[in-house]
C-alpha cells in the first residue's frame, strides 16, 4: 500500500495541475505552475526551506545542492556558500502563515538572469487540500527588453519546472531523482 500511495504522490508531480509560461513579452515573463501533493503541508513547508535536499546540483554555481541554504525569514537569504566563495540566489521577502497556508517570496533573479540585471520575484505558495498540499510557484521575471525575455521564458521555465518536479518527487518518494 505504501508503494502504491509513493506512486500516486509521484504521478501528481510528475503531471502538474498547471505549468505554463503564463506571459511572455520582450520585457518579462510569468512562470506558474501548481501540483497536488499527498504530504501534510507542514512536511511540504519543511521541505521547501532545505533546497538542498531537491533542487539540482546542475543548476548551482558551486556544482553542490548540499551548500544551498535558506533562511526563511524576511530578509533571510537563499545562498550557495563554497570554498571560500558565495552567490546570493535570493532574498527572503515574505513569510507568511494564515489558515495553514504558508507563502514565501524571494526577490532574485536564478542563474544567468542574474548577469542580465533582470528583477525576479518568486512565490511559493502551500495550502491544504483534500488529496494533501497543494503547492503553487509563481516567478515573475522583468528586465531589458532588448534582451528579448519572451525568448528566454521557456528556457527558464524548463530549468524552473526540473527543480519543482524533484521538489515534489522529494515529497513524495524521500529522493528527488
Amino acid at each position: 500500500m505504501r508503494f502504491v500511495l509513493a506512486a500516486l504522490c509521484f504521478l501528481l508531480i510528475a503531471n502538474p495541475v498547471r505549468a505554463e509560461v503564463a506571459t511572455a513579452a520582450p520585457g518579462g515573463f510569468l512562470l506558474r505552475s501548481e501540483a497536488v501533493i499527498a504530504v501534510d503541508p507542514d512536511e511540504a513547508w519543511r521541505t521547501l526551506t532545505r533546497p538542498q535536499l531537491w533542487w539540482s546540483s546542475a543548476h548551482t554555481y558551486s556544482g553542490d545542492a548540499r551548500r544551498l541554504r535558506v533562511d526563511p525569514r524576511a530578509g533571510g537569504c537563499w545562498c550557495e556558500r563554497w570554498g571560500g566563495q558565495s552567490v546570493e540566489h535570493a532574498r527572503v521577502v515574505m513569510v507568511t502563515r494564515g489558515e495553514r497556508v504558508r507563502t514565501l517570496r524571494l526577490d532574485g533573479a536564478f542563474g544567468p538572469l542574474q548577469a542580465m540585471a533582470a528583477t525576479g520575484m518568486m512565490t511559493f505558495t502551500i495550502a491544504p487540500d483534500d488529496q494533501g498540499a497543494r503547492i503553487t510557484i509563481e516567478y515573475r521575471v522583468s528586465g531589458d527588453p532588448n534582451l528579448n525575455f519572451d525568448q528566454l521564458a521557456p528556457a527558464v521555465d524548463n530549468v524552473l519546472m526540473e527543480q519543482f518536479g524533484r521538489f515534489g518527487r522529494r515529497l513524495a518518494t524521500g529522493r528527488p531523482d
